[in-house]
């Protein structure tokens, strides 16, 4: 039975599609909700709050994915309390073998009203549209080291060789330009490969220099400050770290954190046989995959570089003290580590997860 502060509320689970919405419609007192498709579209779900009942009468929500949150909005902005759910937090019956829009909207009302949901947090359009730049640079990042190598592949075919160091420093752009082929489509070829190459880095140091300016706006200007303390989490990595997480403290514990991170351990105990076996690698893929290239600044000694130390003289002594403290374990961490294990992937695996837990506990301090 619903809890007094849950009656007399008409809830609506909506299953959310391109061109539709599923709307299960759950009135007060009832147990079976009603199932309508409504367009997807700003007047058709006007129409339908006006058609269901005072807005102030009615809980929405919908499970969070492609479609994003101007769904959200459009409801916040009519009055209509309005959740967004984790969708892989959403109970389901292990014998239940179909799936219907229609079905998953009255699902929805159903688990809404139960109180079995578990809402995510809407982010502003401030932090929507830098976690969409972050998004970009990443996608831009990966385009540009693909055009990198079919441009190392194409001189390797024709025997070009790089053996001046480090690739992609000034020294080997330089050589690379200096290239010449005596065949005409050949030569064609490559000024097409490098052509994508010296696009692609433009693109990631134009996204670069659009996002900048952020570091110095709130609500990200604290959150860089405090996470760029920490070794291996540089402006840009504090940004994407603060804007796709939001909300540090709707994790209540590190381990809460690290799960949503996805780098825990899987598991599978029963009785006395315990089986742990390779990461989830569920949650967010963004904030792992940050939180692992920053694990990697740790293969070395603790020590302050430059750029750290400018890094420290914005935030204060306590802020200093725990990044320190935590460069001196995790440094430690991975030595110990590397000396028993023979893959460093796995090292610096173990190594991220304990660095989620210590900037979790920073950023809720």
């Amino acid at each position: 039975m619903p809890s007094l502060s849950r009656r007399g509320l008409t809830y609506l689970g909506l299953d959310v599609s391109k061109n539709t919405i599923a709307v299960g419609i759950l009135r007060a007192e009832e147990k079976i909700p009603d199932v309508e498709t409504i367009a997807h579209d700003e007047a058709s779900v006007r129409r339908l709050v006006a058609r269901v009942g005072p807005p102030s009468k009615l809980v929405a929500c919908y499970e969070a994915g492609p479609t994003g949150y101007e769904l959200h909005r459009l409801f916040t902005s009519m009055g209509v309390r309005c959740d967004v759910v984790a969708p892989s937090l959403i109970p389901t019956a292990s014998g239940d073998r179909v799936k219907t829009d229609q079905r998953d909207g009255k699902r929805l009302a159903r688990l809404h009203r139960a109180g079995e949901l578990v809402s995510v947090r809407v982010p502003s359009r401030a932090e929507e549209g830098v976690r969409d730049l972050c998004r970009a640079r990443l996608a831009a990042i990966k385009d540009r080291r693909r055009a990198r190598q079919r441009l190392g592949s194409f001189l390797l075919r024709h025997n070009e060789v790089w053996r001046g160091g480090d690739t992609w420093t000034l020294k080997h752009h330089a050589w690379v330009a200096a290239r010449r082929f005596d065949e005409p489509a050949v030569a064609a070829a490559f000024s097409f490969y490098r052509a994508e190459v010296v696009a692609r880095e433009a693109t990631v140091n134009a996204i670069d220099a659009e996002l900048r300016p952020w570091f110095a706006r709130e609500p990200f200007a604290e959150p860089i400050r405090r996470l760029g303390a920490y070794r291996g989490i540089a402006e840009i990595g504090a940004i994407t770290l603060a804007c796709e997480v939001c909300d540090w403290r709707r994790f209540p514990h590190a381990s809460s954190f690290m799960a949503f991170s996805g780098l825990v351990p899987s598991e599978y105990s029963s009785g006395e046989r315990t089986w742990r076996g390779p990461l989830t690698c569920t949650g967010n893929e963004h904030v792992r995959r940050q939180l692992v290239e920053s694990a990697w600044s740790y293969r070395f000694r603790p020590y302050l570089t430059a750029d750290l130390r400018r890094r420290h003289q914005h935030v204060g002594p306590e802020v200093v003290a725990r990044s320190w403290a935590a460069q001196l374990r995790l440094c430690g961490r991975w030595r110990r580590l590397a000396a028993r294990k023979d893959s460093t992937n796995t090292v610096t695996a173990a190594v991220a997860r304990e660095l989620a837990g210590f900037v979790w506990a920073e950023m809720t301090a």
